[in-house]
């Protein structure tokens, strides 16, 4: 009997074990290569960051631009997004209403700014890349397991009239019109009635430019008042 050289297991090992882990690495979007490489200086190393631990912690992730901006699904389904504007970035979680951190699933019912945790202007603005990734095996488990975010009963919304002075200032501003479109019911209600509400047409003027510019930058309304 030939025995076979224990190095030559080895090494058919190494490769079939190399094989299996090039298998399942993630294909990335070259558009969402395109889209950091447009960001804003500051945004670039965050989206850089949290791009590479989500493929770090869940190497099967697909990449995904929805909404014009980097999404990352798993099992078929949206496990979570970034998105950069010109002075801050947001990362959420899909199913971030059903997750254990209490800062995720009171951001999630309030309906903030985009993502769920506050403005991100630096990578110290980000948690620790140890409970970053516990949140996003979190999503992964959700996913894995089917789980869905309950739609909330539907109640019934008067439909929002936008007047035609502040439809043509949005069609000049297509980021500004293209987050807009996308905000919740109670962001665009509050951006409405606060411009709607102006005395003058000054201040009206005054308040649609305001608007225009925090819109653009993914800010709700009274942004000033939300968690940081």
């Amino acid at each position: 009997m030939v025995e076979r050289p224990l190095s030559l297991g080895l090494d058919v090992y190494c490769k079939k074990k190399d094989q299996l882990k090039f298998s399942v690495m993630a294909k990335k979007e070259k558009l969402i290569d395109s889209y950091i490489a447009r960001s804003a200086d500051f945004a670039k190393p965050i989206l850089t960051h949290i791009r590479e631990l989500v493929h770090k912690t869940c190497p099967e992730v697909e990449e995904k631009m929805k909404w014009s901006f980097p999404h990352f699904d798993y099992k078929g389904e949206m496990m979570c997004s970034m998105a950069a504007f010109k002075q801050h970035m947001a990362f959420g979680f899909w199913k971030a209403a059903l997750m254990k951190d209490p800062i995720l699933t009171a951001t999630a019912k309030t309906e903030v700014a985009m993502g769920h945790l506050g403005r991100i202007t630096s990578l110290k603005d980000l948690p620790p890349d140890k409970k970053m990734a516990a949140w996003i095996k979190e999503a992964m488990k959700l996913n894995e397991q089917g789980i869905k975010v309950a739609k909330p009963k539907p109640t019934e919304k008067k439909e929002l009239v936008v007047p035609d002075y502040f439809t043509k200032a949005l069609t000049k501003n297509k980021k500004a019109k293209q987050v807009f479109d996308n905000f919740a019911y109670s962001h665009r209600k509050e951006y409405l009635q606060w411009i709607t509400e102006a005395k003058t047409e000054e201040t009206r003027n005054k308040r649609m430019a305001t608007a225009l510019e925090w819109i653009a930058e993914g800010k709700g309304r009274n942004w000033k008042y939300e968690r940081k």
